[in-house]
C-alpha cells in the first residue's frame, strides 16, 4: 500500500509569501499605497489574512520586504544573464577609472527610479517613511545602507590607488553624487537623466572651484 508523503511546510511557506509579495507589489500599482489593504493583499495571494498577521504586523512591512525580495530577485536574473556569481554582480565594477565606474552605476539607478515596477512601490514606502519614523529606519537599514556601502568600498578602493584624497570619508563623499539624484527623484527639482547623472560625478570629483 502506498504511503502518502507528508505535504512540505516549508515550501508551501514560501508559496504563500511569494504571493503575498506579488499581491502587494500588484496592489500598490493598480489602487496606490492608501487603498492597498491587508484585507485586499491576503484575498489577491490566496491566504488568510491572519496568514499575513503571522509575518508581518502591517502592510509597510508587507511592502518592505517584497519590494527587497524584488530587488534581490532582480539582481540575480541580471547576474545570471551576464553569467557572474550574484555577489560580483552587486559590487560596484573596478575598472580603474573611478568616473566611469560611478557614472555607469548612477546611469542604472536612474534607470530602475523610473522603472514602474520599483518607482511605485518604492515611492510608497518613502512617503510612508515620512510620518512613519520607524519604516524609515527600516528602508535605510534594509534598503539603502547596504547600497551605500558599496560605495564606500569602492571609494576606499579609489582611495588605496591614489585616485582620491586619502583624508576624505567616503561615507560623506558618496552623498555628494548619491543624494542629488534622490532629491530629484523624490520632489522632482528637475528631468532626471543619465546626463544629470554623468554631471554630479564630474562636479564631485573634479569640485566646484577653477583650477
Amino acid at each position: 500500500m502506498a504511503t502518502k508523503t507528508a505535504p512540505d511546510s516549508s515550501r508551501r511557506s514560501e508559496r504563500s509569501r511569494r504571493a503575498i509579495y506579488d499581491a502587494a507589489l500588484a496592489l500598490i500599482g493598480e489602487a496606490g499605497y492608501a487603498k492597498t489593504t491587508i484585507e485586499g493583499i491576503a484575498a489577491r495571494a490566496g491566504v488568510g489574512k491572519q496568514t499575513i498577521y503571522r509575518w508581518w504586523s502591517s502592510k509597510a512591512e508587507v511592502l518592505l520586504e517584497a519590494f527587497v525580495d524584488l530587488g534581490e530577485r532582480s539582481m540575480a536574473e541580471a547576474a545570471d544573464a551576464a553569467g557572474v556569481d550574484p555577489e560580483e554582480y552587486r559590487a560596484i565594477p573596478d575598472s580603474g577609472d573611478l568616473a566611469t565606474d560611478l557614472k555607469d552605476v548612477l546611469r542604472a539607478t536612474v534607470d530602475e527610479l523610473k522603472d514602474p515596477r520599483f518607482e511605485i512601490p518604492y515611492r510608497a514606502l518613502a512617503a510612508e517613511g515620512i510620518i512613519n519614523r520607524d519604516l524609515s529606519a527600516r528602508v535605510v537599514e534594509q534598503l539603502l545602507e547596504p547600497g551605500l556601502q558599496l560605495y564606500v568600498a569602492r571609494l576606499r578602493a579609489a582611495q588605496e590607488e591614489g585616485e582620491l584624497r586619502a583624508d576624505l570619508d567616503p561615507r560623506i563623499a558618496l552623498e555628494l553624487f548619491v543624494s542629488p539624484i534622490a532629491q530629484r527623484w523624490l520632489q522632482g527639482t528637475g528631468e532626471l537623466t543619465h546626463a544629470y547623472a554623468d554631471t554630479l560625478v564630474e562636479y564631485a570629483l573634479s569640485g566646484l572651484t577653477p583650477r
